[in-house]
């Protein structure tokens, strides 16, 4: 098994007697009946459809943990924090209470989602995984880079949208609803209206793929190129949203 500690993730924790009910309000996707034993990839969209942030949404004993790019933890939590009005939620950027790695190469046997001694394991793909573990706890062995991490989700599939790609892309054109991240049957959220009538109006007209970094460039998150823009780079390789 690989493993790699991760700096680019950051957490948020959502606690409170509504906070099932606050999140299922706000993501794509359907947290209402998210079961203890799984996580899900979420979006949380502007007025406008578009993507202000990426989660995987992990239940946790008092609540929710959201992963997210960590450049965007701190106002990503203030700005959601703004729609808690008389609600009975938490939302705080809990970044640096947890030590995150990325781990891959090993089956496990067992529920997506196991905490034990205050850490958790999550289950990303066929023999890949998270393991969040509190600050305080020791480290773990890690022989691996995040770089290697990264790669592995570029080829996944899997964006993470972070500063620099902000509010550019609705969640068709980084393949969200493909990966299960989207429900178009659950209840109003922000920006809803725009992503299901892109998704049954067919006017999607961008998509991400996965493309070939040629040697000795370097491509960033938001970096435009010839027409295309991209979402996630590492090792020779990206993910890019280009024209369908």
């Amino acid at each position: 098994m690989e493993r790699a500690p991760l700096s680019r993730y950051g957490v948020l924790s959502v606690t409170g007697d509504d906070a099932r009910d606050f999140l299922h309000a706000q993501l794509t996707n359907d947290i209402a009946h998210l079961s203890a034993e799984r996580a899900a990839l979420a979006g949380w969209c502007s007025a406008q459809g578009r993507l202000l942030a990426t989660f995987l949404v992990i239940p946790a004993p008092a609540g929710f943990l959201l992963q997210l790019a960590r450049d965007l933890a701190p106002t990503v939590a203030r700005r959601l924090a703004m729609f808690v009005l008389r609600t009975k939620v938490k939302i705080a950027d809990d970044s640096a209470a947890w030590v995150q790695y990325g781990c891959w190469g090993e089956e496990r046997s067992g529920a997506d989602v196991a905490w034990a001694d205050g850490g958790v394991s999550v289950r990303v793909g066929p023999l890949r995984f998270l393991e969040l573990r509190p600050a305080s706890a020791p480290a773990l062995a890690a022989a691996a880079d995040e770089t290697q991490w990264t790669l592995q989700e570029i080829r996944a599939g899997r964006p993470l949208i972070t500063a620099a790609t902000q509010d550019k892309f609705v969640p068709q054109m980084v393949n969200l609803e493909k990966l299960g991240g989207v429900d178009f049957h659950k209840g109003c959220y922000p920006g809803q209206e725009i992503v299901a009538r892109a998704q049954y109006r067919g006017k999607v007209k961008r998509r991400m793929v996965q493309l070939p970094v040629p040697p000795g460039v370097r491509l960033a998150p938001g970096e435009a190129f010839e027409g295309g823009i991209v979402v996630d780079s590492a090792a020779g390789e990206a993910l890019a949203v280009v024209p369908a």
